[in-house]
């Protein structure tokens, strides 16, 4: 199979129900590897879910999701196994009560000086090393969560609710790393937002989500790398 036609993700009749509401129903959905997609919806969407489902820590309810052409395997409680591969990055997932220093160990332990110096050596920033989440602003949390995502070396990076409550030249930096990694590594990246406004800057896909739904699929400004990893 040639690396155009190749498929990181396939996702055929899908659906996540919480309970008796289905929160995602998506029949057909491809994503390509080495491409940067923008996925966009309101509250509500099932944006979160969606790229949940597409780290491996939750299980859709039906259908079939391939990652490299294959199943997710789950353990004997049925629960997905976890994929070092893949990055799933999201506030919600920080544990709130550790201090930064202790997240960073915890993910990056072999680079976790490199980290404080790079990010953590002057400033405001300088006291964020030694402060427990739940100290910091909304701002602060997605600056940290950002700083995880460039910092990691997945085959797939998902990052939600890309750029919300970020500045103009924060965003930008941090789309400079991103566009990097994609272009220098191959990496997969999927983003999530409520709107496009900033992700078609630099997605080559855009996928619209409404109600669970795929309301339409359109092309970004940015280029489609095709890049296999």
């Amino acid at each position: 199979m040639n690396q155009r036609t190749k498929l990181i993700y396939e996702i055929r009749d899908l659906k996540k129900e919480y309970g008796k509401r289905t929160v995602l129903q998506i029949g057909r959905l491809q994503f390509h590897p080495g491409t940067v997609y923008g996925v966009i919806g309101p509250v509500g969407s099932g944006k979160s879910t969606l790229l949940r489902i597409l780290a491996g820590l939750e299980k859709q309810s039906s259908g079939s999701l391939k990652y490299d052409n294959e199943e997710f395997k789950y353990s004997w409680l049925g629960k997905v196994k976890g994929n070092e591969s893949i990055y799933l990055a999201s506030v919600d997932r920080l544990p709130e009560g550790q201090k930064v220093s202790q997240i960073v160990n915890a993910l990056y332990p072999k680079k976790s000086n490199q980290i404080k110096n790079k990010y953590f050596s002057r400033g405001v920033q300088k006291t964020f090393w030694d402060l427990p989440l739940k100290n910091l602003s909304p701002g602060e949390c997605a600056w940290i969560n950002m700083i995880l995502a460039v910092e990691s070396d997945p085959r797939v990076l998902l990052i939600d609710d890309y750029a919300t409550v970020m500045d103009n030249s924060l965003e930008y930096d941090f789309r400079r790393r991103l566009k990097k990694m994609n272009r220098d590594l191959g990496t997969t990246i999927i983003l999530a937002a409520p709107n496009d406004q900033i992700i078609k800057k630099f997605a080559a896909v855009l996928i619209h989500l409404d109600n669970g739904h795929v309301a339409k699929i359109r092309p970004g400004s940015g280029k489609n790398q095709f890049r296999k990893r």
